[in-house]
């Protein structure tokens, strides 16, 4: 099923319900822009979030496009297994951040995550750092800008492109407005309309299975699709094993170096608050997660071969009453709109404080901010036309910062072992090799030079040959001059 038939009277109280939502974040981002005095404030909402706002901004800034409608769409078409990336990768990778990550990042008191690569490695490290990261975000927010133009077209028959950047407009207005305290008190509105909304259409979609019984329905959904579809993890092939461990590693480690998540740990307002969310956030992610899994499984048991994209939107206007339906779609839209603004404003910080203000120290850090906020969506609208998927784009996304940033960060937390060298290495070696694939389409590791037997996706070997570099250079340093002591830059704001 490729759209649906909506009537005019729905569409317009439809249409309505969207334009009061937006008021209403934007009359919250108003509210929050009395909060911002510096950028510091505008960045990491001055470490003030306590554990409650923590953790709802955490899981409202992941739970968008990848969650509620790629991997709906991904398991409608293959099975629970495409489920691999999000949520069970991503969800994984919140509890390893709170785990192993969170505390000792929070303790550095940092503004972004490439201040700890100028920390710990120099200032070629930073920008190296920023470089990489910045354009991963772009894919990120596509995704995001993409499932709402789908909506939009939808139930409204606008056309894509059009729904694309009306898509970008409001999520960029907001966003700029208040920075991080916006995002931070809309997420908590959109979270609790997302949780409702997927509760009814659960609920919905089993009692269709079961024909009006809902533990029918669980059982009839046990029984109606092969085993094959039911396993979280496909085991069938070697080559399908790989390719599953491979999109589960993307998911669970790619993001660990992603701003907006440590973003959000610099804007708790204790080391422990900001462990704590993370925690919070990941069980949180796994079982709302469950929802739209489930949902893709009804709709791969009842319509086989009819559902190709925008599985959710779709049943929820086969199953839901007028009403639900729209609570469901303005739960669906807010999910979306919650990480569009993450995914805009963590990107263009990094741009603002590692790139143009390190080159640029006297500029006023608010304008600039503003102004990168405004690039980066113009960036992500141009990715957006290039047709991918919106699941494609995510795991695009999440590899950049696994294949260039995960090791350095890692090794450079927890020792003193490598310099400056081993981590621009790193970085140099995975995101080159990652940029060269990426520009040649090969979906297989040095897929011309190798036999076909050796061909397996090339995300993993590609970070393994950035920690190789890291390794290498580690022990020239090791075996030569030690690296020197890097002092401690000097915040990258000033107030206003």
């Amino acid at each position: 099923m490729e759209g649906v038939t909506v009537s005019s009277q729905l569409q317009w109280f439809l249409g309505a319900s969207i334009v009061i939502y937006v008021v209403v974040i934007y009359g919250l981002s108003i509210v929050a822009r009395r909060q911002i005095r510096n950028a510091e404030d505008y960045v990491v909402a001055g470490r003030r979030l306590p554990l409650s706002l923590a953790w709802a901004t955490l899981l409202a800034t992941w739970f968008g496009a990848g969650t509620m409608l790629a991997a709906a769409d991904e398991v409608a078409r293959g099975g629970l297994h495409r489920a691999a990336l999000d949520p069970f990768g991503a969800g994984v990778c919140l509890l390893l951040a709170g785990a192993f990550f969170a505390q000792p990042l929070w303790r550095m008191k940092l503004l972004t995550i490439c201040d700890f690569f100028g920390r710990r490695f120099g200032r070629a490290a930073e920008f190296t750092s920023a470089c990489i990261l910045v354009p991963s975000y772009f894919g990120w927010v596509a995704a995001q800008l993409v499932a709402v133009a789908a909506m939009l077209h939808l139930f409204f028959q606008i056309p894509m492109s059009v729904g694309i950047f009306l898509a970008a407009l409001v999520g960029t207005g907001y966003t700029l407005l208040g920075g991080m305290w916006s995002v931070t008190l809309t997420d908590a509105l959109q979270m609790g309309l997302v949780a409702g909304g997927l509760i009814i259409l659960c609920f919905q979609g089993l009692m269709q299975v079961g024909h009006g019984d809902f533990m029918v329905g669980w059982a009839r959904l046990a029984t109606a699709l092969p085993p094959e579809d039911l396993m979280p993890i496909d085991v069938q092939t070697l080559a399908g094993f790989y390719a599953w461990l491979t999109a589960f590693l993307i998911g669970a480690l790619g993001n660990i170096p992603g701003q907006d998540l440590m973003q959000r740990v610099f804007a708790a307002r204790s080391e422990k608050v900001a462990k704590y969310s993370c925690y919070v956030a990941g069980v949180m992610y796994l079982v709302l997660g469950m929802a739209p899994i489930l949902l893709g499984l009804v709709a791969k048991s009842l319509f086989p071969e009819d559902f190709k994209r925008a599985v959710l939107p779709a049943l929820a206007h086969l199953f839901l009453s007028p009403l639900p339906l729209i609570i469901f779609i303005v739960a669906l839209l807010s999910a979306v709109l919650s990480t569009i603004d993450s995914a805009i404003l963590s990107p263009a910080v990094v741009l603002a404080q590692n790139i143009v203000l390190r080159v640029f120290p006297r500029l006023p850090a608010l304008p600039v901010n503003y102004a990168a906020v405004l690039l980066v969506s113009a960036a992500s609208v141009a990715i957006a036309f290039s047709g991918e998927t919106a699941y494609q784009l995510l795991e695009d996304a999440y590899a950049i910062t696994l294949v260039g940033l995960f090791v350095p960060l890692t090794i450079g937390l927890y020792s003193k072992w490598g310099g400056p060298a081993s981590a621009l290495a790193a970085m140099f070696v995975g995101g080159g090799l990652w940029f060269l694939h990426y520009l040649r389409g090969w979906d297989s590791f040095l897929e011309p030079m190798l036999p076909q037997w050796l061909h397996v996706p090339f995300q993993v070997p590609v970070t393994l040959c950035g920690l190789a570099g890291y390794w290498l250079f580690a022990m020239v340093d090791q075996w030569g001059c030690p690296p020197k002591v890097i002092p401690e830059p000097e915040p990258a704001y000033s107030e206003v």
